[in-house]
């Protein structure tokens, strides 16, 4: 195991040994332990009690975080020229169809999001082997494949992020940054887990929200007591 740096072990001295944090002391505490010299991203990883393998038991869905992910979320809008318009006001980073549908077939995907029209996924359906391995491929379940092209890049642009399920049983999403207030940070975990909590499968058996952790870019993990969120 590689050692610890001073950093590393003043920030793991600052966590109490199996304490189930609430979500109040684990922001603060998150702020505290975090020492990067970029703005380091919080997350949180929640255990649930499904088995994604069954269909009536994967949760996978959307959430727009009050106070946004404090990343800048680049948007590829690919739509039909009278969209076009709408798409750019609204803020798409990206805007066209033809010319980035090759771009795409030629590997390019330098983007966080990509929203589109019903009439376009048909030409998306080649591109899945490139698109599906990053979580690209837009879907009408997230609000990506949309004729409201406009409110869609502007509810992603907002904070809106979609999360699902892993094989483990697992979400992980991003709730902010460290540079981001405690209280801001406790709104946004807030709303994530209230939205995972009401999306728990009817065929979901036993403990549903198993354990939760909150972590920075390269800081420890803060446990959280599930009963306080």
């Amino acid at each position: 195991m590689a050692k610890l740096t001073k950093k590393q072990k003043e920030a793991h001295s600052k966590i109490e040994k199996d304490k189930l944090y609430s979500l109040v002391e684990a922001s603060a505490l998150i702020k505290e332990i975090t020492n990067t010299k970029f703005d380091a991203s919080v997350d949180l990883a929640v255990r649930l009690g499904v088995d994604p393998r069954k269909a009536n038991q994967m949760v996978r869905g959307v959430v727009t975080l009050p106070h946004g992910t404090g990343k800048d979320v680049k948007v590829l809008a690919l739509v039909t020229p009278d969209k076009e318009a709408e798409a750019q006001e609204a803020g798409a980073d990206y805007v066209g169809l033809d010319e980035y549908l090759e771009k795409i077939k030629g590997g390019w995907t330098d983007v966080d999001v990509i929203i589109t029209m019903p009439s376009v996924m048909g030409k998306l359906g080649p591109l899945g082997r490139v698109l599906g391995p990053r979580g690209l491929m837009p879907n009408p379940k997230t609000g990506t494949v949309t004729m409201d092209v406009a409110k869609a890049v502007s509810e992603v642009k907002a904070g809106k992020i979609d999360f699902k399920v892993d094989k483990t049983g697992i979400v992980h999403a991003a709730i902010g940054k460290a540079s981001f207030s405690a209280d801001k940070l406790v709104d946004n975990a807030k709303e994530l887990l209230d939205t995972l909590n009401k999306m728990k499968p009817t065929a979901a058996k036993g403990v549903y929200m198993k354990t939760v952790f909150m972590s920075s870019t390269m800081s420890p993990s803060l446990q959280l007591d599930p009963k306080s969120v």
